[in-house]
């Protein structure tokens, strides 16, 4: 008796798009629920928070949606090979085996490349943008990185702080009035002069989305507007020992009425780089007070 079943390519065919349909319900559904924050790839802050965090969120989302996509291709074919070859009742031994196909080996050949390329062209584009000096700085602060806490100095207006590593309250959690606090007006141009008294550090402002190596005996430098006001979390980036974990400070972004009534609370004087204890560093003799 001849069965009504399609067969060949009519029957692989209606099995693939049944393969299918699941995947696009799933993106559908996705796509649909996203919160702000995932429409921001999960990044922290948002958009908006200096000039140029809406470049890096820019990149960043753009750049796991196509990954994305390949992802979604990769696992659909995956699938679609599994449902439309696999074996049948009846069937054995291997089927043909296809040892040699030009098209498809530059295919992936030659998309990765593309893909390789296009997220280098772009990502040295974003970063060109945000490393390039614009000049004219309205504050200039010099960071400094130390075992384990932050130095301020703010030195067009000759004043500094001295931070201490977070402390515990009594109930044994963090402390933050206790942290390094970085003062900046919102809406003007910033430098950052990055320093480090010691070992590597990395400053990094979480919700400004970049952050930079403090290297022992090499400046480097931020520069950013920041556009929000309020108070954003500080951390270093980089393994620098024991209490790596604690070395903590906030950023407070306020107007420039609020950053010059800080100011006139700071001593006076920069707390300079003569109080390096790296003795690594040419002409420096001091000592480390952290070791024992």
């Amino acid at each position: 008796m001849r069965s009504n079943r399609p067969q060949g390519p009519a029957r692989r065919s209606r099995l693939a798009r049944w393969a299918v349909l699941p995947i696009g319900l799933v993106v559908t559904l996705v796509l649909a629920g996203c919160t702000q924050q995932q429409l921001n790839g999960w990044l922290p802050g948002g958009a908006g928070t200096t000039n140029h965090t809406d470049r890096v969120i820019g990149l960043w989302v753009t750049s796991w949606i196509v990954l994305l996509g390949v992802g979604v291709v990769t696992w659909g074919l995956i699938l679609w090979a599994a449902v439309v070859y696999r074996r049948r009742k009846g069937q054995s031994g291997l089927p043909i085996q296809l040892r040699y196909n030009l098209p498809i080996e530059i295919f992936y050949t030659i998309v990765p490349l593309i893909l390789i390329i296009g997220f280098f062209a772009f990502t040295a584009r974003d970063q060109t943008v945000i490393e390039t000096d614009p000049g004219d700085p309205q504050v200039r602060i010099e960071a400094i990185g130390k075992r384990w806490a932050w130095d301020f100095n703010y030195l067009e207006e000759n004043r500094h702080s001295e931070g201490v590593q977070a402390q515990p309250d009594e109930k044994g959690e963090l402390d933050e009035d206790t942290l390094p606090a970085l003062y900046l007006p919102v809406g003007e141009k910033v430098q950052i002069d990055l320093e480090s008294r010691d070992v590597a550090h990395s400053f990094w402002i979480i919700d400004f989305l970049y952050k930079k190596d403090m290297i022992p005996a090499k400046s480097n430098h931020m520069y950013f507007v920041p556009l929000k006001e309020g108070v954003y979390r500080g951390k270093c980036a980089e393994l620098c020992g024991e209490y790596h974990a604690d070395m903590l400070f906030t950023v407070h972004v306020v107007s420039r009425a609020e950053y010059e009534a800080y100011l006139d609370t700071l001593p006076e004087g920069r707390n300079g780089l003569e109080n390096n204890v790296n003795q690594n560093l040419p002409g420096n003799t001091g000592t480390d007070e952290n070791e024992d």
